[in-house]
């Protein structure tokens, strides 16, 4: 549950606001507003909204008493007013508020309604701010579309001191070592396209078990929640009619506001543990997390990541570790270190994918994809075979000099091999210069465009600030991909010509 600004606001707004007693006469009504209407949003069922700011203003030259602010539903309204630092009765009644001439007052709003509040015909909950009544009396509506949801989250019992006990998961071998979360049961292991699912803390699937997403399906995660796969996940998004994204399989956060539609970091990670098998995704998208997917050291089978988009990872796109995957159509955009960091060895397929990272925090000092087969936990360095890394018909792109990094310990195998990709590698240093593992990607026999400042190819991204990674006309990716490679369709499933463009995306013509 969200907590309650408006009380925290409270003494802030109280210290800036005293005044000193003055003579006022009543409002005439001729207040001016900021808005004549305040939406909140889309808030789910019985979860509390973000605060809004209404701004009220007295341009007469008088200083008045507005008799009466309050709710039009009066004590029954699921609305909450703060003014200028009072709560009045109940944060819906505030008598005689007086305005200096000239000047202004707050008023903050916030709403905590349930699905049976709303209008059943558009799902609206709605009210109004009077202020004054009678002759004088002015409002302002209010408005929030309310949405109902299938809430996840752990159980909790007392602990006979007052509080609670909340349910946890173990991670690893160490009992001390747990985490907020909950196992899913046998009724919860399928979600739908019917309601949205919003989880908090850590949902886990069971070994044995599978959960299976349905196409159209949206999931919103709590801050520091996400999902761990012991058993399978299979994510079943398919193609979408038009920009409608209905049968698109959508990972999000729970802010539902527009100023956080694209804010990073705001849930944890879809954690494929080791030992989990059978996962499939497809027509997925992963936004705003910490770490879009990472992908512990699955069993024998291949983790199938087909048609999905990561963006706006605070960390990283997909982070694997000694996994299995098979990629097919995968874009990535805008991770904080990487788009796609493949460590401590694995067997990996990517074709027709685009890894882009054109992260808008802090300068990334990170290739777009990284392959090495080591990992530092910060005491030790951990090495095993990269056993294959096939990179066919895609773009490694960015706006740093170097966007493919490339690590090795000798000591085991570091099998990689990238063709017919387009890929920015600018090495002004020639820090480069020499190496093998770098030599035998830019071999003319492999057919990749090193873009530099000698061959400046660019993919000509459509957007990369909005995550509109789909390339035009006379983008240098188009016609370059090799027909030996191709996937018929597609990450939009536009069937793909011949010769085939490289990465996600067929070019558009506009």
């Amino acid at each position: 549950m969200r907590y309650s600004i408006l009380f925290i606001l409270t003494l802030a707004i109280s210290i800036t606001s005293c005044r000193k007693d003055f003579d006022t006469v009543p409002s005439s009504g001729k207040l001016e507003f900021s808005k004549t209407t305040v939406y909140l949003d889309t808030v789910f069922t019985n979860i509390g909204s973000s605060t809004y700011m209404l701004k009220v203003y007295n341009r007469s030259n008088d200083d008045i008493t507005i008799p009466s602010i309050a709710l039009g539903k009066g004590s029954a309204s699921k609305y909450r007013l703060m003014v200028d630092g009072m709560t009045g009765t109940n944060g819906k009644i505030f008598p005689n508020v007086e305005l200096l001439a000239h000047d202004s007052l707050y008023v903050f709003i916030e709403t905590t309604a349930d699905i049976a509040d709303a209008n059943p015909a558009d799902l609206l909950y709605t009210d109004e701010i009077l202020f004054d009544g009678g002759s004088l009396q002015q409002k302002v509506n209010l408005v929030t579309l309310i949405q109902d949801a299938v809430f996840l989250f752990p159980d909790r019992t007392p602990d006979g001191n007052g509080g609670f006990i909340y349910e946890s998961l173990q991670i690893g071998t160490d009992p001390a070592n747990k985490i907020y979360g909950f196992v899913l049961d046998d009724t919860e292991l399928h979600f739908t396209n019917a309601k949205p699912y919003v989880i908090y803390g850590y949902a886990a699937v069971d070994v044995g078990k599978t959960l299976i997403i349905d196409p159209g399906a949206r999931v919103h995660f709590h801050d520091q929640s996400g999902i761990i796969v012991a058993g399978s996940i299979q994510v079943n998004g398919a193609v979408s009619t038009a920009n409608t994204l209905d049968n698109e399989v959508i990972f999000e956060g729970d802010r539902l506001e527009p100023a956080f539609a694209e804010t990073p970091g705001q849930w944890g990670t879809i954690l494929l543990a080791s030992g989990s098998t059978n996962n499939s995704f497809n027509h997925l998208t992963i936004k705003n997390s910490s770490v879009g997917l990472f992908i512990q050291n699955n069993d024998a089978t291949t983790v199938q990541i087909k048609n999905t988009q990561i963006y706006n990872s605070s960390n990283v796109g997909i982070l694997a570790r000694t996994a299995r995957i098979n990629g097919e159509n995968i874009v990535i955009n805008n991770a904080g270190q990487y788009a796609l960091a493949c460590t401590l060895g694995g067997t990996y397929d990517f074709t027709h994918c685009t890894f882009a990272d054109y992260w808008q925090g802090s300068s990334r000092q990170t290739p777009t994809v990284l392959l090495d087969n080591t990992f530092y936990d910060g005491t030790n360095t951990y090495v095993a075979d990269l056993v294959q890394a096939n990179f066919n018909n895609c773009i490694i792109f960015g706006p740093n000099n170097i966007e493919l990094g490339l690590n090795r310990n000798n000591t085991e195998d570091f099998n990689h091999n990238i063709k017919n990709c387009l890929i920015k590698f600018n090495d002004t240093n020639n820090q480069f210069s020499g190496n093998p593992l770098y030599i035998s990607v830019f071999a003319p026999s492999n057919n990749n465009l090193m873009s530099n400042n000698t061959t400046p190819y660019d993919p000509m991204f459509k957007n990369t600030a909005t995550n509109n990674l789909r390339i035009g006309f006379t983008s240098h990716a188009k016609g370059a991909g090799n027909p030996a490679y191709i996937i018929a369709q597609d990450a939009d499933g536009v069937t793909r010509t011949t010769p085939p463009d490289l990465g996600a995306y067929e070019h558009a013509s506009n």
